[in-house]
């Protein structure tokens, strides 16, 4: 084969290729039921074509968009805050569930449940203006690495959805991030790992309140929590900051349940999928006995709910982006 011929093949097959969607997905049923889908909604003359301000589609965050394991991010992002504020608040020397995370013992933070968790969330997200803690978790997150990987937090994020979030945008569709997490410490970065601008992230909030500070006017969060947005939390979050049923629901755990149950119970087409965690060497393989994004509920719910599950061994041809 001669020169020209060898660079008209190689520049067909580069196009080629850059005309598939979703490159990081193998071609199973998964994938041909998100395109499938897309292409039924978005082709004009369709009969389930749909108006493109009625393209909506929401994510959950942890373990849908990056890892949870073994441990949600914004967690280890409080327990790391506790550390570096315990000098000014020496009465969490004797007091849970500040005294265990300062000796470590995270058995006994996990023990305190949601509560405890809140607890620690509440004393470490307050009392700052959205900009200071916009500047907080970003310089957290510039030197914090995950426990296990030794990798940036923000380089475990799943390549296959990040390709599907910039599939759908493609497509028309708004999309929005719906999280158990709390709204601020997601705001101050999904727009740059996600692409997702700030007004399109939904989550748990703490109250807030507006002050004077030194003659300027300021909004501050409390040490008391607002909205928690998981489970039903979910779709009351969506109906009251989007205002409109989504057309496709992503999601991972039974927290998500009551998300994908509601947005496809709309009518005309819905889509719902369970991203199900099943690799336990390019990742982290858990489900029904998990503590952290327990799949039961949701996964034996899926096939009557026409929720497509995907097998992140077989469905996916990588994880993450440094794979």
């Amino acid at each position: 084969m001669n020169r020209f011929w060898m660079l008209l093949l190689v520049c067909f097959s580069t196009t080629a290729l850059a005309q598939q969607p979703l490159p990081s997905w193998h071609d199973t049923a998964s994938k041909r039921a998100i395109v499938a889908f897309v292409n039924k909604v978005t082709e004009e003359g369709s009969p389930d074509y749909v108006e493109v301000p009625d393209r909506i589609a929401v994510f959950d965050n942890d373990g849908t968009l990056w890892s949870e394991q073994p441990i949600y991010v914004q967690l280890a992002f409080a327990l790391d805050r506790v550390k570096a504020l315990a000098p000014a608040n020496p009465q969490w020397q004797t007091t849970q569930p500040f005294e265990a995370v300062l000796q470590g013992d995270m058995a006994t933070v996990f023990k305190g449940g949601e509560a405890g968790l809140m607890q620690l969330v509440a004393a470490t997200h307050a009392d700052m203006t959205r900009e200071e803690f916009d500047q907080t978790v970003r310089e957290w997150l510039a030197q914090a690495r995950h426990p296990v990987t030794g990798r940036a937090y923000t380089e475990m994020v799943y390549q296959p959805m990040l390709e599907l979030l910039d599939y759908l945008r493609a497509a028309g569709f708004k999309t929005y991030i719906v999280s158990g997490g709390g709204v601020d410490f997601m705001r101050a970065w999904a727009e740059d790992v996600y692409g997702v601008p700030p007004e399109q992230v939904i989550g748990s909030s703490l109250k807030s309140e507006f002050v004077m500070r030194d003659g300027e006017p300021m909004v501050v969060r409390t040490p008391e929590v607002g909205f928690i947005n998981d489970k039903a939390g979910k779709p009351v979050a969506i109906d009251l900051h989007i205002g409109k049923r989504p057309l496709m629901a992503f999601g991972n755990s039974d927290g998500d349940f009551e998300m994908l149950q509601w947005v496809t119970a709309g009518s005309g087409p819905r889509f719902g999928l369970i991203v199900h965690h099943t690799d336990d060497v390019r990742e982290v393989a858990y489900d029904r006995q998990s503590k952290i994004g327990r799949l039961d509920r949701a996964l034996d719910a899926a096939p009557s709910q026409g929720w497509v599950v995907v097998d992140i061994k077989t469905d996916w041809a990588q994880v993450f982006a440094h794979d």
